[in-house]
């Protein structure tokens, strides 16, 4: 059995979203699913014969025995469960929140609690929400391309966990997760492992093998959800990574935008390049991080020069702007992968969320990825102290718990 408990680094703060999730679907448990699985239907409930009609193996039952194998949560699953053959848009996400018993809970909220908290603090809560929310969606949509004819309900909230996993798999390369690993009577112990391995084995070995080997689905347990959730976790983050020009846009940033900087000549007639270095030239580093942060895409973003993209974003860093720096940093990442000066976007972006976010575990993976890039001692240098920090803060909350 391999069992993983908690990973390492944590983010600071609280992650409330993640809680309220939790609390949610453990609402869920103890006032609908406990009373209603320790209660029997009503012979005259007409769920009761849609349910029966549906479920092959209870065709020759007779009543007193069906009443004995079903429960009045069997029925209420089957109402609102997502069903393949007949699909519905409040089933999609009221199934989400729903649990097949107190393991299926355990194990989901289990892995909610120990990757959902970086996740947000990525993310922001609302965004988080959202993202949860959509990838639970493909999930349920993914099993269901390959269960169409399918009227046995889907719940859980493993798709939409899954999801967060793939996130996580992105954005958090350098975690370690503790498992307890037990092979009795051989092993027993809780070792440090890369949080990649662990999620990996649990996409391919939990997942996919079964999923691509079944011989009939009988396990109960919908491998297409995982990886469906899977799947779309990892495509939301690679694009985020990829366009950050897509993600959050501040207060401060479309205040600068709506006030042009003073004498430059109408926007046509320079490129933004030709109109960023002059403002450079003239000391205007406001016009210059407007217009650098107005840049509408890729093609003209890679015209400015990289040098000079670079210092917008240190400048940002020194005045404080924090989301704005970052916003410069992920996009000159996303834009020049093997590009000049790359180990100082890596430790610029990273500053910005230690230093501005208090993201330390997201910080914790762009200062690792500077030692790998790094051709200079000063920066390798400057990296490993704020690594440094963040290690000993993370064993001051591990001794405080």
């Amino acid at each position: 059995m391999f069992l993983p408990i908690s990973d390492m680094p944590n983010p600071r703060g609280t992650p409330f979203v993640n809680y309220f999730l939790l609390g949610m679907n453990i609402t869920v448990y103890l006032l609908i699913t406990l009373p209603l699985a320790a209660s029997r239907p009503n012979p005259a409930d007409p769920v009761l014969l849609e349910y029966v009609r549906a479920i092959p193996q209870y065709w020759n039952l007779p009543v007193s025995e069906l009443l004995r194998h079903i429960s009045t949560y069997d029925l209420f699953v089957f109402a609102h469960g997502f069903k393949p053959a007949h699909p519905s848009v409040v089933d999609l996400f009221s199934s989400m929140f729903l649990h097949a018993g107190f393991l299926h809970l355990a194990g989901n909220m289990l892995f909610l609690w120990i990757y959902g908290d970086n996740v947000e603090h990525r993310l922001g809560s609302l965004n988080y929400l959202l993202v949860y929310l959509a990838t639970g969606v493909a999930a349920t949509l993914f099993f269901m391309l390959f269960q169409l004819d399918s009227v046995t309900p889907m719940i859980g909230a493993s798709g939409a966990i899954s999801g967060v996993l793939g996130l996580y798999f992105i954005w958090f390369p350098r975690n370690k997760v503790r498992v307890f690993v037990m092979l009795f009577p051989f092993f027993m112990d809780v070792i440090l492992l890369p949080a990649r391995w662990v999620l990996g084995f649990f996409l391919i070995v939990d997942n996919l093998l079964p999923f691509l080997f079944s011989t009939g689905g009988s396990s109960g347990i919908a491998h297409g959800a995982h990886i469906g959730g899977f799947l779309a976790g990892l495509g939301i983050a690679y694009t985020m990574d990829r366009f950050p020009e897509y993600g959050h846009l501040s207060r401060w940033w479309r205040a600068w935008k709506s006030s042009p900087a003073p004498g430059f000549p109408p926007e046509e007639a320079q490129s933004p390049a030709d109109r960023i270095h002059e403002a450079l030239l003239q000391g205007n580093w406001k016009g210059a991080v407007s217009l650098c942060l107005a840049v509408p895409n890729r093609a003209q973003r890679k015209s400015i020069a990289p040098s000079e993209r670079l210092a917008v974003g240190r400048y940002l860093l020194q005045e404080g702007h924090y989301d704005e720096a970052l916003s410069v940093f992920r996009q000159y990442i996303a834009d020049y992968h093997n590009g000049p000066d790359l180990d100082q976007a890596y430790l610029g972006a990273g500053i910005a969320l230690y230093q501005g976010k208090g993201q330390l575990t997201a910080a914790y993976q762009y200062f690792l990825t500077v030692l790998d890039v790094t051709s200079s001692p000063e920066t390798e240098s400057q990296a490993r102290r704020y690594l440094q920090t963040i290690d000993a803060m993370q064993k001051m909350q591990i001794r405080k718990r």
